[in-house]
């Protein structure tokens, strides 16, 4: 068995034969860590001159070498050739330069049901594989550690087409995506020369979550990069047309209402015909309300299209993945992230794309994740990855360099703090 450094298109074309893998480990995420001033290899593990593992291993300098990293992956037909992998990887940092190696596995630890009760036993072995060789693991985490979810949500899309996927949503997802549909949105992929708007979309809900955002020019980086593959879709909606839509309605419902009440009035009132009188009623009275709002709305806005949430969706043979997505409070009550969710599982399903992996969730099941509620609307699963493996090649020497650097980090600290006294 070898580790060799292998072709672009050898690693395209063996990762067209793997069913379980992450867009991270890709051509176009490649490409884009390429731009963003990485060094990227393509490192595969081959026996009797056969792939069997494959991944993407991306370097930047630090102090004292390298920094290498592998994140979710590898790719590997063959999960009894991992272990190997990860020891040849070890040479490999060791010979080129790193000073740190991390791996971050793609492969699931334990899969869960939608509420996040367990559905199998935990892959103990895994973690071992690793430790075993001498990687130090930061643990099994709950949150967002680096920044990265260790926590996946994802749905199921087999068998599924576009008069059941709705049928397939929760009791709670099932009405939220049709009130949605009423209001009239539309949905559109954005151009490139458009990006500033979804990034208009995602600044203010980072500042809103207390969370980084990317920068204008990564998401260009990654409109180019990913071309076909990805999506940057906005929803939105000219209350104009909205509220023409909500006149129109009401004035059918009214003609409804109008004839139960001259039914009644015939000396026809049942209870039944009664009940129907206060639901329309109610309805209605709904109507009058959303008409109100509508109005302000167009003072505010007048006949422009409003965005009112945007997302970005990556598309690759074995998952389409929900990565970035931002959306206004203020348009919270029409619902529009539903309709982008609904979207990318129809769209994943033309594709032929049986997994969609709505990424993120915290890992806590005590009602505190909102962004677990809204995934739950969509009745799928949740996997747990293992998190991070470290790997030291030359453990004193990063030990000297990571200690000096807390020093002198607590050094300018001081200095800052007593010149800001003076």
């Amino acid at each position: 068995m070898s580790l060799e450094i292998i072709d672009k298109k050898v690693f395209e074309t063996f990762c067209n034969t793997v069913n379980y893998k992450s867009f991270m480990q890709s051509v176009e995420m490649a490409n884009l860590l390429e731009k963003r001033g990485y060094q990227v290899t393509f490192l595969g593990l081959k026996e009797a001159d056969e792939l069997q593992v494959a991944g993407v291993l991306y370097s930047i300098p630090v102090a004292g070498g390298l920094h290498m990293e592998i994140n979710s992956g590898p790719a590997s037909r063959n999960q009894s050739y991992l272990k190997n992998f990860y020891q040849s990887l070890q040479s490999y940092a060791k010979e080129n330069g790193a000073i740190e190696l991390l791996v971050k596995p793609f492969d699931t630890y334990q899969h869960f049901d939608t509420n996040g009760e367990p559905t199998d036993d935990e892959r103990i072995n895994l973690i071992e594989d690793f430790t075993s060789l001498g990687y130090q693991h930061d643990g099994l985490m709950t949150g967002y550690p680096g920044g990265e979810p260790d926590w996946h949500y994802v749905k199921d899309l087999t068998d599924l087409d576009e008069k059941s996927l709705l049928k397939s949503f929760s009791k709670k997802g099932r009405p939220l995506v049709k009130k949605a549909k009423t209001f009239g949105i539309t949905l559109r992929r954005l151009d490139r020369s458009e990006l500033p708007l979804f990034k208009e979309i995602t600044s203010a809900t980072s500042n809103r979550r207390d969370y980084v955002d990317k920068s204008l020019d990564y998401y260009q980086d990654f409109y180019d990069c990913f071309g076909d593959a990805c999506e940057f879709m906005v929803a939105s909606l000219n209350f104009q047309d909205y509220l023409k839509h909500l006149e129109s309605d009401q004035a059918k419902l009214e003609k409804r209402i109008e004839k139960l009440r001259t039914a009644i009035e015939n000396n026809n009132a049942s209870e039944k015909k009664q009940n129907q009188l206060r639901e329309l009623s109610s309805q209605s009275a709904t109507f009058d309300t959303r008409i109100t709002e509508a109005k302000t709305f167009i003072e505010k806005y007048g006949s422009q299209n409003v965005i009112l949430a945007g997302s970005l969706f990556v598309y690759t043979k074995q998952e389409a993945v929900y990565l970035f997505s931002g959306s206004y409070p203020e348009f919270n009550k029409f619902y529009a992230p539903a309709l982008l969710q609904e979207y990318v599982m129809l769209e994943a399903i033309k594709r032929g794309i049986t997994t969609y992996n709505l990424l993120g969730i915290t890992g806590e099941f005590d009602g505190s994740d909102g962004v677990l509620r809204f995934k739950q609307n969509y009745n799928g699963y949740i996997t747990r990855k293992m998190g991070t493996f470290r790997y030291y090649p030359h453990p004193l020497k990063y030990k000297l360099i990571h200690n000096l650097k807390n020093y002198l980090d607590v050094t300018n600290k001081r200095l800052g703090n007593k010149s800001k006294s003076f």
